[in-house]
């Protein structure tokens, strides 16, 4: 369902999310998945199915699905060797050719190469104290660098998140500032607090700088979540109670919510109304906010619904 039926329209339908409307014949069809060896250019939405190519050169597509596009061919390092070339369905294969991580005994990479005997033969190191050889143990050299690589992905894990917490954190504050990107200047002139022409009309810069912010902050005012009329509120419940779960759970992730929080809307008895109650108390749940959501999880038709004509009333 498109738009719920209200006093002055009649209900519109829509295809399900993972469905589209066929012109020819009028009725919802199950969206085309891409085969292996082509990848997504246009994805199935509203009247359209999704639009498939193959995959050109230098790109791959190895699974079935109407979502991602042809990934670009893996480039293999300059100490690894090509196992197997990049295809349509499949990535390049490569492999280390450092001796430091082969094996004392032969093994085999791939099931067409193997490390011979005579390379391992030749895997030798001078001990200074002796002048004689002592055999390379790799394996040994390799463990003690698993603490390295432990504390690396650590390292990088954190500073991820830190990134997208603060990247959240100041998505919510130029919501919360809205368009108030002009700061009144209120520090009073060395005159006085009062401006005078040479008319002698005097002018209270005070009550000017009181006036300007507050109209700054009542047009921010009127773009909070909050300020939709309850009809509007019921009709976007509705629309997203009427979808798929995992629909209001993806808003959800792009609203900022953990896993955590979610499962807990997930056990309420209305999961979308409690959602968009908690959202809606914040000082960043502005319609704004709520319609860049809805269009990055492709639900362009509950988006439109915020500023549809048909429902739409203007807070006063």
């Amino acid at each position: 369902m498109v738009a719920p039926c209200v006093e002055t329209d009649d209900a519109v339908c829509g295809c399900a999310y993972g469905y589209y409307k066929n012109d020819n014949t009028g009725e919802c069809e199950h969206c085309a998945t891409c085969p292996v060896g082509y990848g997504m250019i246009m994805p199935c939405y509203m009247s359209q199915n999704t639009v498939c190519e193959e995959c050109p050169e230098w790109t791959f597509s190895n699974v079935d699905n109407n979502m991602d596009p042809c990934l670009p061919c893996t480039i293999c390092e300059d100490d690894e060797i090509i196992s197997e070339e990049c295809t349509t369905t499949s990535d390049t294969v490569c492999y280390s050719t450092n001796p430091r991580f082969a094996s004392v005994t032969p093994y085999t990479l791939t099931p067409d190469i193997t490390v011979q005997d005579s390379t391992l033969m030749d895997m030798e190191t001078v001990n200074p104290s002796t002048g004689g050889t002592d055999p390379i143990t790799p394996s040994g050299a390799a463990e003690n660098l698993i603490p390295v690589y432990c504390s690396i992905l650590a390292a990088v894990i954190a500073g991820l998140v830190a990134f997208i917490v603060f990247k959240r954190w100041n998505s919510c504050k130029q919501n919360k500032q809205g368009g108030n990107s002009h700061p009144v200047n209120q520090t009073p002139s060395p005159e006085g607090e009062k401006l005078h022409s040479d008319s002698g009309i005097s002018v209270n810069s005070d009550s000017t700088a009181e006036q300007t912010t507050g109209h700054t902050q009542g047009k921010n005012d009127l773009h909070l979540y909050n300020n939709l009329s309850p009809h509007k509120q019921d009709e976007v419940e509705k629309l997203l109670s009427g979808s798929l779960e995992q629909t209001w759970k993806s808003l959800a992730g792009e609203l900022g919510y953990q896993d955590e929080i979610i499962d807990t809307f997930t056990r309420e008895e209305f999961p979308v109304r409690a959602l968009l109650s908690d959202w809606s108390s914040k000082d960043c749940a502005t319609t704004d906010a709520l319609y860049t959501a809805l269009r990055k999880i492709q639900r362009e038709d509950i988006a439109q619904s915020l500023y549809s004509d048909s429902t739409a009333t203007s807070p006063v």
